[in-house]
């Protein structure tokens, strides 16, 4: 029986395909035939009279079919499943059937949206029935569309379909049949700007399919017009409206009459997106060329830009507004029905997913976006001010930390891997500064700890085996690197995700580091000059994998992913573990990195008694990683705090916890640590371990939530005391110290038996930073 039913069930399925199909075919000849595309007398019009095609004339009883009824024998069959049973093929289980639409679905399937309202026009359709302009445009007109091309334009880059938002102007699907030189040259311009933001997005490949939608459905970008040619038509069209600008400009002492003041903010409105656009393209094309020169013009346009920006905020209002629509009108879009615009135009051509929603951006959070992605662009153009790896780093974690659109962050990447990431294969696969990236490396690993093999004339290079060692592994450090710098361009949560992948990477490039270590330390202890070479090069591996770990975990309080009863263990690894590992690494750079530096300069040149002396007098004094450690040391106090505090609250019963039942906080632990566990160094730390180091009863005296909160408050004086401490704190240091503050005074109030009573949960305010909150009870 159940053999029956399967070969049933797989039978009703292919039927009910095939008439589907059978029906699309149909509605397709019925539209063509409206269009005239086929002469069709009236009567064959209907889908019912159209002859069917040859894969579905077995589907209809007049065409030789023999239909067989098979209801009551499917019931029958559907018996011998049990409650909860389901009878699947192995090639449609769950997963499909959930995934699966319903096709000819107006609910479910998007292609059918186009069959519910009024007739749907395409470029040229529109140009036959007289509803498409293409010439003898009104200024208020004109400023109208490109507003509205601005808004489809802010909306695609936000991550939307294009053919749902700028290829739903019917003007840029044939914009070289315009006649109007304003329109057709703005259209144009535009697609060549939509061509090259994909370029740039493509090439930094730093995207995800929720932030940006490359395709544009087979909609050509005018490749048969020249970029030169298409900035040089905008220009012309600029001189044009700029001698109109200054042709009804008020003359002083004479009256300005109001159609003529009228005409003159019009050709200012008009006259400022045309150039904006200009610009902007400008300014995209002078970064991807990676030079000195073009930065600067990158810079003098994008100044520009948000001049402009301003007088297209004021003058939002000289457009033309569209008509308002009716309720009852399903083809309704946020534009309305604005003249050239066609919301379900690409409605087939998207792919049968269940219709989604795309709010166009209105002309005001348009032209707001657009100034804010000038700033950003200017602001990413900075890396080029980098001169280190670790500043390029560095600068790149603060730019992802703004949560920037997916243009400006591959502006960034653009601009310092290049096209090639970096290889160093070829002229556009270079750093910014020409460096291929395993030179670059180098010389952050040199900086950073100073390793002897990297030291000039060091005496390990003249082993060829030893050099070839040294050389290998810079290069097997490329990859790693690279994709470190690329997950900074990816936005927050695809950050998070991609730090799993970058830890086993990592963690194969700490085992090499290791062997390379003890590899030279035995070739250097044989020289004529003995020294050790132990852990250089695994340090300064330590230190990135170390990093990648705390970024992970502070990453998840800033996408909210941790419940507050999960705070304690996840402060606790933070407090005993990550930061501890953190600081040992930098205090032995610290103390490696000046000893060699030393003796550098003692190799260099030979010097006398008193410089000598001078020299040991700095060498005691000078702590290059002295401020960065101070700085970790208070977050490390600060999580210590954070710890004890919500233990305290905890044991209080200030704290909801899940229901046992349906909780498993061991479950929960390995869920939250499960990357670390491809790392070696540091070993990753189990939940076993985690309970016999902060289980309360293991302790000889019972812990009360005062002791605690005592403790929290002690943790919190001395992160407070540690950041007083460090000369011109950046604005996270200065917001860190109010935390600790503040926090300080909660812990005391909450040790003197305030609102002890009171079982309320406290409230954790995030104001002042994303991961580390004020406790407010």
């Amino acid at each position: 029986p159940i053999s029956r039913f399967t070969e049933t069930f797989i039978y009703l399925v292919l039927c009910e395909i095939n008439f589907r199909k059978w029906v699309a075919d149909m509605e397709a000849v019925a539209e063509d035939a409206e269009d005239g595309v086929r002469e069709i007398d009236e009567s064959e019009t209907s889908i019912g009279n159209v002859p069917p095609s040859d894969n579905s004339l077995a589907l209809r009883p007049e065409y030789g079919c023999n239909w067989v009824e098979i209801t009551a024998e499917f019931f029958e069959a559907s018996k011998e499943l049990d409650l909860g049973e389901l009878l699947h093929d192995e090639l449609f289980g769950l997963f499909e059937a959930m995934s699966a639409i319903e096709m000819m679905d107006p609910k479910m399937d998007a292609g059918m949206m186009c069959n519910r309202g009024n007739k749907v026009l395409t470029f040229d359709k529109a140009i036959k029935a007289g509803v498409l302009k293409l010439n003898n445009f009104s200024m208020e007109e004109l400023v109208g569309i490109m507003d509205c091309i601005l808004g489809c334009l802010v909306t695609w880059l936000e991550g939307h379909s294009a053919a749902q938002t700028i290829l739903t102007c019917l003007y840029l699907h044939k914009p070289l049949s315009i006649e109007d030189r304003a329109l057709r040259a703005f259209c144009v311009l535009t697609l060549k700007l939509v061509a090259l933001i994909n370029n740039i997005v493509n090439i930094a490949g730093v995207y995800e399919e929720e932030d940006f939608q490359p395709g544009l459905y087979g909609y050509g970008v005018c490749a048969e017009v020249p970029e030169a040619r298409a900035a040089a038509a905008v220009r012309e069209v600029e001189e044009e409206l700029q001698r109109v600008v200054k042709s009804t400009r008020g003359r002083q002492g004479e009256a300005w009459e109001p159609l003529m003041q009228k005409q003159h903010e019009d050709a200012v409105a008009l006259f400022s997106r045309v150039r904006f656009l200009r610009l902007l393209y400008a300014a995209l094309s002078a970064i991807m060329r990676r030079d000195q020169v073009s930065m600067q013009e990158a810079e003098r346009c994008l100044a520009s830009c948000t001049e402009l920006v301003c007088i297209m905020q004021n003058t939002v209002g000289r457009g033309l507004r569209p008509k308002a629509h009716k309720d009852d009108d399903p083809n309704r879009g946020d534009y309305g029905h604005m003249m050239g615009f066609e919301p379900l135009v690409n409605q087939r051509l998207l792919p049968p997913t269940f219709p989604r929603y795309t709010r166009l951006r209105t002309r005001r959070e348009a032209l707001q976006y657009l100034d804010e992605l000038v700033t950003r662009i200017r602001q990413c153009g900075k890396i080029t001010h980098t001169h280190t790896f670790k500043q390029a780093t560095e600068f790149l974690e603060r730019f992802g930390e703004l949560e920037p659109c997916v243009l400006s962050r591959s502006i960034a990447q653009v601009l310092y891997l290049g096209a090639g990431n970096g290889s160093g294969t070829g002229p556009d696969d270079k750093l910014w500064g020409g460096q291929s990236m395993a030179d670059t490396l180098r010389s952050a690993a040199k900086q950073f700890i100073c390793p002897p093999a990297l030291m000039p004339k060091a005496a390990v290079l003249n082993n060829p085996q030893a050099k070839q060692y040294v050389d290998n592994f810079f290069m097997q450090c490329v990859r790693p690197f690279e994709q470190l710098m690329q997950m900074h361009g990816h936005n927050r949560a695809r950050q998070r995700d991609k730090v799993t992948d970058l830890l086993r990477e990592f963690a194969s490039l700490q085992d090499e580091a290791d062997e390379v270590d003890a590899f030279l330390h035995n070739v250097l202890l044989k020289s004529e000059q003995p020294r050790p070479h132990l852990a250089y090069l695994g340090t300064w591996v330590l230190h990135h994998t170390l990093r990648l770990m705390l970024h992970y975990l502070l990453t998840g309080f800033s996408l909210q992913l941790y419940a507050p009863h999960e705070y304690h263990y996840i402060y606790w690894y933070l407090y005993e573990f990550v930061f501890v590992w953190l600081v040992s690494a930098l205090t032995r750079a610290d103390a490696l990195l000046p000893d060699q530096e030393n003796m550098e300069q003692q190799q260099r040149a030979k010097s006398s008694r008193s410089t000598r002396h001078k020299n040991r007098k700095q060498r005691k004094t000078h702590r290059p990683y002295g401020k960065e450690i101070a700085f970790y040391q208070a977050q490390q106090h600060l999580c210590g705090g954070f710890y004890k505090a919500m233990v305290g609250l905890r044991e209080a019963g200030k704290v909801r916890l899940p229901q046992q039942e349906f909780d498993d906080e061991k479950v929960r632990y390995h869920h939250r640590f499960l990357p670390f566990n491809v790392v070696v160094t540091p070993p990753p730390v189990s939940y076993h371990t985690f309970i016999t180091m902060t289980d309360l009863s293991n302790f000889p005296q019972p812990v009360s939530p005062s002791a605690l909160y005592h403790d929290a408050r002690n943790h919190f004086f001395k992160a407070k005391t540690l950041l007083e401490g460090i000369t011109n704190p950046n604005s996270e240091m200065q917001a860190i110290l109010k935390i600790v503050k503040t926090n300080f005074v909660v812990m005391k109030l909450l040790e003197g038996g305030h609102k002890n009573e009171d079982p309320s949960p406290p409230k954790f305010d995030y104001t002042y930073h994303s991961c580390f909150p004020v406790i407010r009870v």
